[in-house]
């Protein structure tokens, strides 16, 4: 069978849920037997997030190939339980990057180079090599950024108008989400907002086959009918999209209208039932907690959730994994101080510092995990807040008072983690190197990395494994010059790269669970397979809120 593709658009207003949507369809259409992948079209010129601020952009996603991506590559991963790659998001700015480069190269002989057909062509040949190789997919998902009508989207949903009338109606189809809001003080659902959205798409050339209708209730059968009427569009291809209280619940809810039999009717996709065990267990699992664990997060970017998202679900798997319910308490660093610490962490079982950039919330962060340290909180730094912990350790066990990071301070003495200019890099088999003058998009230790874990210690315990290959994104590393007299003192050095000149994990002795990593783990977490670390977190939280309530 050859490769189905799906777009997925969104109108009327953004945040609506398209990468939801998306992967959820994907894992109905996995749970179907089907091979899936997905894809994130971005509009933004952009060549990749990585530079873009998490209060603009949210979390930056990093695949095992080291490409940063869009979160809803997360959503993809966590629904879909299949690593993705470089091919599995593109922007703009890559788009035109590529085009550019062809043209400076003479690739175009010639010729001028246009909107259409250049950088069409390009975005096709983008969405098209999903279905290349030995094995490719049954179907590809290819989600669209932005609102119909974005002048910036319009290349986009071109290729996709071009796309669907080369590849044919029975192998490739049009979603389209958009907002239907319920007046209460009307008593009913407004269509209208959808109906000028599929205008914006008829007027540049695209029908679409199916509407998803996003809401805060179900969407009565004559509000469809309506729906189907104005849009030209069966009215069995009228779904709603409702407000759930578990993202994990959508899978099921769209199963439950029957959203992926319609999707397989229409793509003539083979005649399956959707086995969906795993996905009933899991909300089973979500709603018959045994006990409670809250976690603190002390980062820099709280106002903004979805900064941490991976981060979240992540823990929120482990919950699971330990019949648990994690309530998560964002706390802003830089209002961390040693007046306000036994306020603060007072109900807190666990304290989690993430990753981040910059000096700013360095020091609230040190304090926390010099509380966490002494007061016997459990305790998971992840990046930064694993370089942080052998700040901490470095000043108050180590004496080494002005320990530092080159990062934080460049000129400083006692520089315990530090810009690594030269390793080796067991991935590409290869001498890496690189230095302040690079740039800011190519100083960073990307993607996959093994790492040996060490025997007997909270991270042996939690594997369960000698070896392992975990996700990076971070550019300074822990400082080997400190090793040997950070150890004397009693820091444990659980996770290593294979030939040991790299620090992936440290561990506190004496403590019920004190752990730093230098990758991160919640990129590889998902509902059906909680990460070994967060599971062992949550679970030593639980065990300390049983004991403090004993």
């Amino acid at each position: 069978m050859k490769t189905k593709f799906i777009f997925v658009t969104g109108g009327v207003l953004s945040s609506l849920g398209k990468g939801l949507a998306a992967a959820s369809l994907g894992a109905l259409l996995k749970a179907r037997g089907l091979s899936v992948t997905i894809q994130k079209l971005d509009p933004y010129i952009n060549v990749d997030p990585g530079t873009m601020s998490p209060f603009q952009h949210g979390e930056v996603f990093v695949t095992d190939d080291g490409a940063e991506t869009d979160l809803d590559l997360g959503h993809y991963e966590r629904y879909l339980g299949v690593p993705l790659s470089q091919k599995n998001n593109t922007t703009s700015g890559r788009i035109y990057y590529d085009v550019i480069t062809k043209e400076r190269r003479g690739d175009y002989l010639g010729g001028t180079v246009q909107v259409i057909p250049h950088i069409t062509d390009e975005i096709k040949r983008t969405v098209l090599s999903l279905a290349q190789g030995d094995n490719p997919p049954d179907v590809a998902l290819i989600e669209i950024g932005g609102t119909v009508g974005d002048i910036e989207g319009l290349p986009f949903l071109e290729a996709m108008r071009q796309l669907r009338t080369e590849l044919g109606r029975d192998s490739c189809l049009n979603i389209h989400l958009t907002l239907v809001p319920y007046l209460r003080s009307a008593g009913e659902h407004k269509t209208k907002p959808t109906q000028h959205s599929v205008k914006e798409l008829l007027s540049i050339g695209i029908q679409p086959d199916v509407i998803l209708c996003r809401c805060e209730e179900p969407i009565p059968a004559e509000v469809k009918r309506k729906i189907a009427l104005f849009c030209n569009v069966d009215e069995d291809a009228v779904f709603s999209s409702v407000d759930v209280k578990n993202v994990y619940e959508v899978p099921l809810k769209f199963y439950d209208e029957g959203f992926d039999q319609k999707i397989a009717i229409m793509l003539r996709l083979p005649a399956r039932n959707a086995d969906l065990t795993a996905w009933r267990q899991l909300i089973y699992d979500f709603d018959h907690p045994e006990s409670k664990a809250t976690i603190a997060i002390v980062g820099k970017y709280v106002e903004l959730k979805e900064a941490y998202k991976s981060l979240h679900e992540a823990l929120t798997h482990a919950g699971v994994a330990n019949r648990a319910t994690v309530d998560l308490r964002y706390v802003n660093s830089e209002e961390i101080s040693a007046d306000n610490m036994e306020k603060t962490f007072a109900e807190c079982d666990g304290i989690l510092v993430p990753g981040g950039f910059g000096y700013r919330g360095v020091e609230g962060k040190i304090e926390t995990i010099r509380y966490a340290r002494e007061k016997k909180i459990p305790f998971f730094g992840i990046c930064l807040g694993m370089q942080c912990a052998v700040i901490e350790f470095a000043r108050h066990v180590a004496g080494i008072a002005k320990a530092n990071s080159e990062e934080f301070d460049p000129l400083g003495a006692d520089k315990v983690i530090y810009l690594m200019t030269e390793w080796y890099d067991f991935r590409k088999q290869a001498v890496e190197t690189r230095d302040e003058a690079s740039d800011k998009g190519g100083t960073m230790r990307l993607g996959a990395y093994p790492c040996k874990v060490l025997p007997g210690t909270h991270a042996g315990d939690a594997y369960q494994k000698t070896e392992i290959s975990e996700r990076h994104r971070h550019r300074y590393e822990f400082n080997n010059a400190y090793k040997d007299i950070l150890a004397e003192h009693g820091m444990i050095f659980s996770g290593t790269s294979p030939d040991g000149s790299l620090v992936e994990m440290v561990e506190v002795p004496e403590h019920p669970w004190f752990v730093g990593c230098q990758f991160h783990p919640e990129f590889k977490s998902n509902p059906m397979h909680a990460h070994p670390l967060f599971k062992a977190f949550i679970g030593a939280a639980v065990k300390q809120r049983a004991e403090n309530r004993c």
